[in-house]
């Protein structure tokens, strides 16, 4: 049940995303769904590799590459998906930011564990 709901935060997240920035367009509630999973599946599959290969990169930026890797999982969903679209790759860094910020924020209220 967790899962499904944290699936349709992303993907409401993913629709407040224009109204933030012009730049991030979503045609219905139907594509932000396949598009937060779209970017899960490649948050899991992809990034891993990606994050070993670019390791250096990340040391020497300390950590900040990790932002671009994480515009890259964006705008790469947003280049597979019709009903989803990211006018360029650093708005898609931009975006990226905004929707783990606001989900992050969103997932810490709704799912707070009492320690």
């Amino acid at each position: 049940m967790r899962l499904l709901l944290g699936w349709a935060i992303n993907a409401g997240v993913l629709l407040l995303l224009p109204y933030v920035t012009k730049a991030v367009q979503i045609n219905s509630f139907g594509a932000a769904l396949i598009a937060a999973l779209v970017i899960g599946l490649l948050n899991v599959l992809l990034k891993p590799i990606l994050i070993l290969l670019t390791l250096p990169v990340t040391i020497l930026t300390m950590g900040l590459f990790l932002f671009v890797l994480n515009g890259f999982t964006f705008w790469l969903a947003a280049r597979m998906l019709p009903g989803f679209e990211i006018a360029s790759f650093w708005w898609a860094v931009l975006a990226a930011i905004i929707y783990t910020v606001i989900t992050s924020v969103v997932g810490a209220v709704l799912f707070k564990q009492d320690a």
